[in-house]
């Protein structure tokens, strides 16, 4: 009954293939759960207040409730989507929360809308325009998606392990080799011992590559803490002068250590703190409604990309490049934005970090359904996951970025109306650190280049409407400006 409902053996894989590939997951993404608090947890709002309303940051709170909602998003789209894909706060989208709009009005105000934005992301699925969207991008383009996020990943994991870094200062380059052109420090080394012991399983067909290689690298980083006492890289106020402590050396995220507990009571009380239309009482009507314009245009098509990338990893995608079950899983996904909102965590939405279980051979929404148990079980042992630091987890996204780079020899690079949209949107999103930016720019020059060459017929009414949007979206700076 569980081969059939979840069709894992029409989809060539097993039971075992998709646990495995569930756990890879997991422990790619777990960092959300600490990561989340960190960075809404400590901003304050217009009025001086933390989440919760409170004028003391509420860590652990936020933690719990980001574990709780990952974790019955992921198992509902591995039910309802029965798609290998994982839910959890969205990255840049919480920053963008906690840096642009929590400054302007209350958090409960914020939080509302988000609501609100996933309110319209349902209807708009429900309504069937976020489907016909999606089909109607060029099949190549979506391909370029695919590989854009490959390297989008790689990225990450390069520079959550501290092998990429920003440039100290001003210097010539944004980013350079380690700290200030050198290697240093342990984790560095354990992200490297993790990475090539992935990388030697893989070669020799090795079943649960990935989940050996974070494990053992796990193992190496609490041995290497321990001898050396490394400590972390980053504290906020951690000298004594009230500076920032900073330890080029130091761990990206979580010190590795055996945790002295195992369990930890968690407190849902920030569930249903939040404001519906407050925000619009805060500021102008249009400055809180191209807010939620701002949200909805990068968690409509940061999903496109990570479904469309998803599906090319697994082998998922038909001859005509649709996705099974793609309304449940558009649907899952936009009341994602509504969940997060409303447990005060920020938008929820689909994680790239998926395609690292999708890299270890799952092709089900049986592997969500294990990720989203992973996440309940967080909620009450959140120190066992603290055990595993970035560098443990990321060269996982390294190998699966190759994966997906693969993907590349499915454009025609002789036609320029692919070639170059295709282009920009690669290498678009690792540049800006932003998916829907890449997707951005690939729709509109293939508009117009289309339009140059006598072929705009050939261009979907929908993506002529979206590349439109996206123009909106990229001038927003001088129309705020204007409106302000």
């Amino acid at each position: 009954m569980l081969d059939s409902f979840f069709k894992i053996s029409e989809r060539g894989s097993t039971v075992a293939r998709e646990v495995r590939g569930g756990l890879v997951t997991f422990f790619t993404m777990a960092y959300i759960v600490v990561l989340n608090p960190l960075i809404i947890g400590y901003t304050p709002d217009k009025y001086g207040n933390f989440i919760g309303g409170t004028k003391e940051p509420q860590i652990a709170l936020i933690a719990a409730a980001t574990a709780l909602v990952a974790g019955v998003l992921t198992i509902l789209m591995g039910v309802v989507g029965r798609y290998p894909l994982a839910l959890a706060t969205g990255l840049g989208l919480n920053t963008f929360v906690a840096v642009v709009i929590a400054k302007q009005m209350s958090w409960a105000d914020a939080m509302g809308l988000i609501v609100l934005e996933g309110l319209i992301i349902t209807v708009l699925v429900l309504t069937g325009f976020r489907t016909a969207v999606f089909k109607a991008v060029p099949s190549q383009l979506k391909i370029a998606i695919s590989v854009g996020i490959g390297l989008f990943i790689a990225l990450i994991g390069l520079v959550d392990a501290g092998f990429v870094r920003k440039t100290p200062g001003t210097g010539p380059v944004p980013v350079t080799l380690g700290y200030d052109g050198q290697l240093v420090g342990w984790p560095v080394i354990i992200f490297a011992l993790g990475l090539f012991l992935m990388i030697a399983l893989m070669v020799k067909k090795t079943k649960g590559a990935l989940l050996i290689g974070i494990a053992v690298a796990t193992v190496a980083a609490i041995i290497a803490e321990k001898a050396f006492k490394i400590g972390p890289n980053f504290i906020p106020g951690g000298n004594a002068d009230g500076s920032n402590f900073v330890n080029p050396k130091g761990w990206g995220l979580n010190v590795p250590a055996v945790p002295s507990e195992v369990i930890a009571t968690p407190d849902f009380s920030l569930i249903g703190q939040f404001s519906l239309f407050g925000g619009f009482s805060e500021i102008s009507i249009i400055a809180a409604a191209l807010l939620v314009f701002t949200l909805l245009l990068s968690d409509f098509f940061d999903t496109v990309g990570t479904v469309t990338a998803i599906g090319h990893e697994g082998n998922l995608i038909d001859k005509d490049g649709n996705i099974p079950y793609n309304e449940q899983i558009l649907l899952v996904d936009s009341l994602a934005a509504v969940a997060g909102g409303a447990a005060s965590i920020s938008s929820n939405t689909s994680y790239i970090e998926s395609a690292s279980g999708v890299g270890e051979g799952a092709r089900t929404g049986l592997a969500s359904v294990v990720t989203g148990v992973c996440f309940l079980l967080t909620t009450l042992l959140a120190p066992l996951v603290a055990m595993i630091p970035y560098e443990a987890a990321t060269p996982a996204l390294i190998v699966v970025g190759f994966l997906m780079m693969t993907q590349i020899s499915g454009i025609d690079w002789s036609d320029y109306g692919i070639a170059i949209p295709a282009f920009l949107t690669i290498i678009l999103m690792p540049f800006t650190y932003n998916i829907t930016v890449g997707i951005g720019a690939g729709f509109i020059t293939h508009v117009l280049i289309r339009a140059l060459q006598g072929r705009r017929k050939e261009v979907h009414p929908l993506l002529l409407l979206v590349a439109g949007l996206f123009v909106v979206y990229f001038l927003q700076s001088p129309i705020d400006t204007w409106v302000g």
